[in-house]
């Protein structure tokens, strides 16, 4: 069928997006350049949110079925992967941010309240999308997140909460991998033998430092003391669900068992794509807590310790976000329980054959 040629402002709709900018100074006076900036940025952000959802929404879909094929995980990492690409572009925009200084910024910023960037449905959407646990998202002053929030923003923010999350669509995926046990042998049971070795030979390093003092090595076995009653949680499901009930732990227990074998033996042709997922949700975690701590400094930078827009407590607010909004946190959390690739188990003859495409066995 014939069609009319496509104009480049009417694609993307230029008369209208570049309408869009209308600050609030204009309404008192001269429109300030600085607040033109200052609306660009946001409206960018929101923009690229909107790409991050249509991402995640690609992987959510793609988990929601009683099984992955490995075929289609390269497709999910890619789209984890241009999730990581933006949060570096967000991070550059604040660059731009920055270069307005703090006189200008305070020449509009009352014109602005109570609006705030906590208002983003759309991010408060991204959050809830990759799992954010509610009982670890900050108020303010007490107040539930949405309490800011329009009705329909509002509502747009609880469906997404409401719903599956990725994080808990990637512990069912992590919960069917079928590597863990097979013919008899045990994961646990090997990682387990393993790590006591491991940490026999700790014990052995730190009786026999000369450099340590008894004050010294008095401290260092306490500490490891202490970490053998850490990893004992890994090999005993009721403590681990402990952990999980005080909100130390999200993934269950078998998924956090699966991501650890996952990470120890990644180098084993089925695993490679898993290993990947694995590490771009990593990515995408790190990129928006890197994201959040550098608002936290430009806003310190350019308010100082007053209160936000919004009312929050400005900078304070922002850096305990970075720490507190964590969604892959036990992904993070599988470092401590690595070994050395010379202290791995050797698997047996029958996984590594299921590992290296000899076998029909899915990986979820």
């Amino acid at each position: 069928m014939a069609r009319d040629p496509v104009y480049y402002a009417d694609y993307l709709k230029l008369p209208t997006l570049l309408s869009l900018q209308s600050p609030e100074s204009g309404k008192v006076g001269a429109p300030m350049g600085d607040e033109y900036l200052f609306i660009i940025v946001h409206q960018a952000y929101e923009l690229w949110f909107k790409q991050v959802l249509i991402e995640l929404d690609a992987v959510l879909d793609g988990f929601s079925g009683p099984a992955v094929a490995e075929r289609e995980l390269g497709r999910f990492v890619g789209h984890l992967e241009r999730v990581v690409a933006i949060t570096r572009l967000m991070l550059a925009q604040i660059d731009v941010l920055e270069t307005m200084t703090a006189l200008d910024f305070l020449d509009f910023r009352d014109l602005l309240v109570p609006a705030s960037g906590f208002q983003s449905a759309q991010f408060r959407s991204i959050e809830n999308k990759l799992g954010l646990d509610p009982r670890t998202r900050m108020t303010i002053h007490g107040a539930h997140y949405t309490s800011r929030l329009s009705p329909e923003d509002k509502a747009r923010a609880e469906a997404a909460e409401a719903a599956p999350s990725i994080r808990a669509r990637v512990d069912a995926w992590l919960a069917r991998i079928p590597f863990l046990e097979q013919g008899g042998w045990g994961f646990r049971e090997s990682y387990r033998a393993a790590l006591d070795a491991t940490l026999t030979r700790e014990a052995e390093i730190i009786a026999e430092n000369p450099m340590l003092d008894a004050i010294g090595r008095g401290v260092q076995e306490a500490q490891l003391a202490q970490n053998r009653a850490h990893f004992e949680a890994l090999f005993d499901a009721d403590a681990y669900e402990a952990l999980r009930d005080k909100g130390e732990r999200t993934l269950s227990h078998r998924a956090f068992l699966a991501a650890l074998f996952i990470n120890l033996y990644r180098d084993e042709p089925i695993l490679h794509l898993p290993y990947r997922l694995l590490k771009a949700l990593m990515d995408v975690d790190e990129g928006f807590t890197t994201w959040r701590y550098r608002h936290a400094l430009m806003v310190s930078r350019m308010i100082g310790t007053r209160v936000g827009t919004g009312g929050t407590s400005g900078h304070e607010y922002l850096r305990a976000t970075a720490e507190k909004h964590k969604v892959f946190s036990d992904l993070f959390a599988l470092s401590t329980y690595m070994l050395p690739r010379s202290k791995l188990p050797r698997l047996p003859a029958s996984v590594e054959g299921a590992l290296g495409f000899r076998s029909g066995v899915s990986a979820g």
